[in-house]
């Protein structure tokens, strides 16, 4: 079954799903389809995206607004250089940069770093070093080093956001206190006594009702968070500020255009002033990266160029430095608001830009009458939205714990440049532990032959520890020697040798494996490699030989360790969830919901059809007899059985086409214009992907039929991307099952709550998310 995804084919109920790699370009035939605008056919021939592009540029300002004067605040900078850089960033990076999705402006990620330099250099000579930092992105993009920047360990990157994000909210709570912002640190965590001892009971106030709004406002209905959560908060503690007389509030001096200035060379220390381009390029183009990747999986199909991008935001940082305003990066926050508003183009990028003007050449008085203290209760929330849970645990879990906690905490107690240099110093220790670092142990079996694992990397300086195991083996006694190492040196390769021969004259045995016959036979039990690449294709001519050589694998590695799982399983099962999905060899659903024995009751069929007895009497026993709890339906790309529908293999009378004729009806949905297919084209899904969504889709209305009492939910494994959707009915879509950024709160807890459905914690348990 060829794989068949991600095609530029169209829907075939409307010739205005344009070809995938790049929307905004592609012709447009046909006004059909929901996003077209009502201002009649030519409009929507000319313009296919306008309404959903437009409504989402008003949702990305409602939320920029408030986040670019906070930034501004935090860095030290005028309060409308935040608003400058907000519509540079908008338009410029909008419509050059290589993410066509991706907002950018000034971030959170690069304030401490500003707020040094303005202390150092003075405003206007800040503004010639955001110029320059633009000036070497572009070279970046143009000698295409953004590969060499994506390269920089996730923990250090990870770890020095939630070092910023610490620095800023330790800073800003000061303000909330009724104090003065601080910067750095240690002068913020010094400061913090005093500040609490003066407190303000307005700004305390002030700043508490926008810290409980961010808290609290995703807990609220679908229909009410609709309206971004920072204006909101700002709005309502604007409104509370009124009753207070005393309240200190944001001023600005003039409009944006009286904001507009040239920057100033500085009268000394120019190494300083290039040190400072440098820092702010690097940071600045690894987080407009980062956010382009995140961009891409909220959107299935979405691409980026990630060496246009740098050439994009450095254009944009350039203009920003140039007329005064703050540096600009791709910002994930706003990204993210553009994805879920159901942004198609650019376009929503480059329009919030013009609404952002707009807003602050003409209602200066409606900004100056925000009190700091809400300002400031909204960086603490951005600041600790910078420290992610999430990340923590994929640190630990790569073992790379140490790099985060050690760069979050050179950032908060250092500076950000040497917090980064102790994660990167950290990480390259590691590394080199590692690579020298080898685990020789020595096991004795009950006949008296030993085995001597070694794993890791075998050199010169692993040679003491391997001597030492080596000296251990009893003379005379028949040893194997298994060498699981993914680096062998001349110097430990010689030492084994010679012992080899002076173990072999006291008449012992000794079999050396080595690292390759060591990876076939341990890689069954420790990775998803596929027989022909752990056995080499060996399969001494024998049909059966393939086969038969992995059920000895796994009764050498496996068996044993599972033993006690399937012990407690022998005398009955309690599944918490059923899948029915395809037949396909590909398609593993124990491997994709990272379930083992006993997890998920599985039931494969060609396409994944909810039809006939043999799958209803599965059905009827997991929900019945097993009480399932829910029961999912996984599609897949490049579904033999979706093409074979597509060709009329329905019509024909061997067995298959019988089956397929069980699928009719989806075949009509999809050509009828099925929402799923209309959402599958859109991003990018060619038309065998399409029709297997919409089969998902059709299968659970048809499950939902035999009224079985459990939950449903719909997935698609994309081979191509190894990644799994699921089924936004709602929306009419496929989407990751990821947490939403800077809400904790999942699309599957979103989509569940939408639908009245009681099953998340089971599809937790079936997804793994």
């Amino acid at each position: 079954m060829p794989t068949h995804s991600h095609s530029s084919t169209t829907s075939p109920t409307s010739n205005s799903e344009h070809r995938v790699q790049d929307h905004e370009h592609a012709p447009a035939e046909s006004g059909r389809g929901e996003h077209s605008p009502p201002g009649g056919s030519w409009f929507g021939r000319t313009f296919p995206h306008a309404r959903a592009d437009f409504s989402a540029s008003i949702v990305v300002f409602l939320v920029a607004v408030p986040l670019s004067l906070g930034i501004a605040v935090a860095s030290g900078a005028p309060i409308l250089a935040g608003l400058i850089a907000a519509v540079v960033g908008a338009v410029v990076a909008g419509l050059l940069g290589g993410s066509k999705l991706q907002v950018s402006g000034p971030a959170a990620g690069l304030t401490v770093i500003v707020a040094e330099l303005v202390n150092t250099f003075g405003w206007q000579v800040t503004t010639l070093i955001t110029a320059g930092a633009g000036v070497l992105q572009i070279v970046f993009g143009l000698t295409r080093l953004s590969r060499f920047a994506q390269a920089i360990p996730p923990a250090v990157v990870h770890g020095m956001l939630a070092g910023i994000g610490a620095t800023i909210a330790l800073g800003q709570l000061n303000v909330v206190f009724g104090g003065q912002a601080q910067t750095g640190g240690v002068n913020s965590i010094a400061a913090l006594p005093g500040a609490i001892a003066n407190l303000s009971w307005p700004a305390l106030l002030l700043g508490g009702i926008v810290i409980a709004i961010m808290l609290t406002w995703n807990r609220l209905p679908a229909k009410v968070t609709v309206v971004p959560a920072a204006l909101v908060a700002i709005v309502t503690a604007t409104v509370v500020s009124l009753a207070f007389a005393d309240v200190v509030r944001v001023q600005l001096g003039g409009s944006l255009l009286d904001a507009l200035s040239l920057p100033a060379l500085p009268e000394s220390n120019w190494g300083g002033v290039l040190f400072g381009m440098l820092t702010i390029a690097l940071i600045a183009s690894v987080e407009s990266l980062l956010s382009a990747v995140a961009v891409e999986r909220m959107r299935p199909g979405t691409r980026t160029d990630t060496d246009r991008e740098l050439l994009g935001q450095g254009a944009a940082n350039t203009v920003s430095g140039m007329i005064g305003g703050l540096p600009i990066t791709g910002v994930i926050v706003r990204s993210a608001a553009n994805v879920k508003a159901g942004a198609e183009t650019r376009a929503s990028a480059v329009l919030h830009g013009v609404w952002i003007a707009l807003f602050a050449i003409v209602l200066i008085g409606v900004i100056e009458l925000i009190p700091m203290a809400a300002l400031a209760g909204l960086l603490v929330m951005m600041g600790v939205g910078l420290v992610k849970p999430a990340e923590i645990r994929t640190a630990r879990q790569h073992g790379e714990l140490a790099i985060y906690a050690a760069t979050l905490l050179g950032v908060v107690f250092l500076n950000l440049l040497e917090g980064v240099v102790i994660g990167l110093v950290l990480a390259g220790l590691m590394l080199l532990w590692r690579a020298v670092r080898s685990r020789p142990h020595l096991e004795q079996a009950d006949d008296g032959s030993c085995e001597l694992v070694v794993e890791g990397s075998l050199s010169f300086l692993a040679v003491p520890r391997l001597s030492r195991e080596l000296n251990s083996v009893p003379r005379g006694c028949d040893v194997t020697v298994r060498l699981v190492t993914d680096y062998l040196d001349h110097a430990a390769y010689d030492h084994l040798l010679a012992w080899k021969a002076r173990h072999e004259g006291t008449g012992a045995t000794v079999t050396v494996i080595e690292p390759e016959q060591a990876r076939r036979a341990t890689a069954p039990g420790t990775g998803f490699l596929t027989w022909g690449e752990w056995q080499g294709r060996e399969t001494e001519g024998r049909a059966s030989g393939t086969l038969m050589a992995g059920v000895a694998a796994y009764h050498d590695n496996t068996s044993e360790a599972i033993l006690p799982t399937m012990t407690g399983l022998a005398d009955g099962q309690s599944p918490s969830a059923m899948m029915i999905t395809c037949a396909d060899s590909r398609v593993l659903p124990h491997v994709i919901t990272h379930s083992g024995p006993g997890d998920v009751f599985t039931v494969q069929n060609v396409g994944n059809l909810v039809v006939g007895p043999g799958t209803a009497a599965a059905v009827e026993f997991a929900t019945g007899t097993l009480d399932v709890p829910i029961v999912a339906v996984c599609g897949h790309s490049g579904c033999g059985a979706m093409q074979g529908l597509l060709a009329g293999g329905a019509s024909g009378d061997s067995a298959l086409g019988q089956w397929l004729r069980e699928a009719r009806p989806v075949l009509r949905a999809y050509e009828n214009g099925h929402p799923v297919a209309v959402a599958a084209a859109r991003d990018g899904f060619g038309e065998a992907d399409q029709l297997a969504m919409v089969n998902v889709a059709m299968q659970l209305e048809m499950l939902r039929a035999q009224d079985s009492g459990a939950e449903v939910l719909g997935l698609f494994y994309d081979i191509r991307s190894a990644r799994v959707l699921v089924l936004d009915e709602a929306a009419g879509r496929f989407v990751e099952p990821r947490a939403d950024l800077g809400t904790g709160v999942s699309d599957l807890d979103r989509i569940a709550a939408g639908h009245g459905h009681g099953a998340t914690a089971a599809a937790r348990r079936l997804l793994k998310v």
